[in-house]
């Protein structure tokens, strides 16, 4: 399915061969993300990223970068997490060293001019705001606080206003100079492209030197790390909520047991809380679960938008589908049923080169090893019910739940006393 190659000095490549596709794919992973900045240096690594895309030694502005890719019908963007910051591009398979030239200027010839710095400090500060206006971003970043605490993992990626405004252009080209090095790297292509002429595209693109950076960041905190609740008040017609408990780690044994438990859930419009929330008792127009992984900690969270006077009736109704996880194994079908969808969507995703080029770049870059499908698939397959009772029942417990809420004031009254599972 993939084949791999670590340049001395320089990327790990990884290719995944798409005979016949007509695209090829690039995801360019650096392992920098907001969980690499130092004190004083917060909201650091996702500015960095918005400045790449200002200039680079070889496209001297964002007119020049975008028409690079975009005129010959390709698209590109980038996005900061955590623990990693992803470029990436698709393009026609002729267009495969265009897209490879223009992430290694995005990631190793950025201008970062004083006066890119300056502008740019603007649109992350209403970047920031947009985040706090919406209800449902918000939610979020009160989540992450009340579950991961008021560290790296628990900050908003882009940071606050004030520390925008503090960064120093000193300190964002020294965070570029440490850690957006060719060794610390990953450049993964999918496509109708041989391995071979992807490693010498990549190695003429992103160069070698300085070697891999070491990596600075403290361990995750024992969790859940914060306040048991978490509330904003906003005048909104519909009120967000937020609940969770903590999870696994990424690479953990039990991760594939973690992902269906999740899928029979809320992953997807026949998941319990799908079924119970909207099908059922309508209080909901959408309600999901998903899974956040880092390297030594994660978290299971639902997520639901509902009517501020149903609130608690919703969040009720959460709390049931999370104990029927822990007291009653998943029936035979049930678990049958999600599995397939598991499998199913895995394989349709292994189509699509932008969805193949993340799967093997993002295994190279994050996890213990990169498993082929057939690997992922007999994992999911080797899961029972048995494995996700059992997890479920370690996991799900009324001191382990943390909740945030976005609501109109008088509506947040009285959560403290509900959020026990029954």
């Amino acid at each position: 399915m993939f084949e791999r190659t670590e340049l001395a000095q320089g990327p790990r490549v990884i290719s995944a061969r798409l005979q016949d596709s007509r695209s090829v794919a690039v995801a360019a992973y650096v392992l920098a993300g907001s969980r690499s900045e130092a004190p004083g240096q917060v909201g650091v690594a996702h500015f960095l990223e918005h400045l790449t895309f200002k200039g680079t030694a070889a496209f001297p502005s964002t007119r020049a970068l975008s028409e690079a890719i975009e005129g010959v019908g390709g698209s590109f963007n980038a996005a900061t997490d955590r623990e990693s910051t992803v470029y990436w591009a698709r393009v026609p398979r002729r267009e495969a060293a265009r897209a490879i030239d223009v992430l290694g200027e995005l990631i190793c010839r950025p201008s970062l001019s004083e006066g890119e710095i300056d502008r740019e400090r603007s649109v992350i500060v209403e970047e920031i705001r947009g985040y706090l206006d919406d209800p449902g971003e918000y939610c979020q970043i009160l989540f992450q606080q009340a579950m991961f605490g008021t560290g790296p993992l628990g900050r908003e990626i882009c940071g606050e206003e004030s520390d925008i405004r503090a960064l120093e252009p000193a300190q964002i080209r020294e965070f570029w100079e440490t850690r957006y090095r060719p060794a610390n790297a990953v450049v993964a292509l999918a496509g109708d492209i041989g391995h071979d002429d992807a490693v010498g595209l990549v190695d003429r693109a992103f160069g070698r030197g300085n070697g891999i950076a070491a990596d600075p960041t403290p361990a995750a905190p024992v969790l859940p790390a914060g306040d048991r609740i978490r509330a904003g008040r906003r005048d909104t017609t519909q009120a967000q909520l937020c609940v969770g408990v903590p999870a696994l780690r990424r690479d953990h044994p039990d991760a594939w047991t973690l992902a269906l438990l999740n899928g029979a859930l809320g992953d997807g419009m026949s998941s319990r809380l799908y079924l119970s929330l909207v099908d059922r008792d309508a209080l909901a127009y959408d309600v999901s679960s998903g899974l956040v992984e880092y390297r030594d900690a994660g978290s299971l969270e639902i997520s639901a938008g509902v009517d501020p006077e149903r609130l608690p009736a919703a969040l009720d109704a959460i709390l049931v589908e999370l104990a029927r996880l822990r007291d009653e194994p998943l029936p035979a079908g049930e678990l049958a049923k999600t599995k397939a969808y598991l499998a199913g969507g895995l394989e349709l995703r292994m189509d699509e080169s932008r969805h193949l080029a993340s799967w093997v770049g993002g295994q190279e870059a994050l996890h213990d090893r990169v498993l082929t499908l057939d690997e992922a698939l007999d994992a999911v397959d080797a899961v029972t019910a048995d494995d996700v009772h059992r997890l479920a029942s370690e996991l799900i417990r009324d001191d382990a739940l943390r909740l945030a809420v976005v609501a109109p004031a008088r509506h947040l009254r009285g959560l403290e006393r509900r959020l026990r599972l029954p």
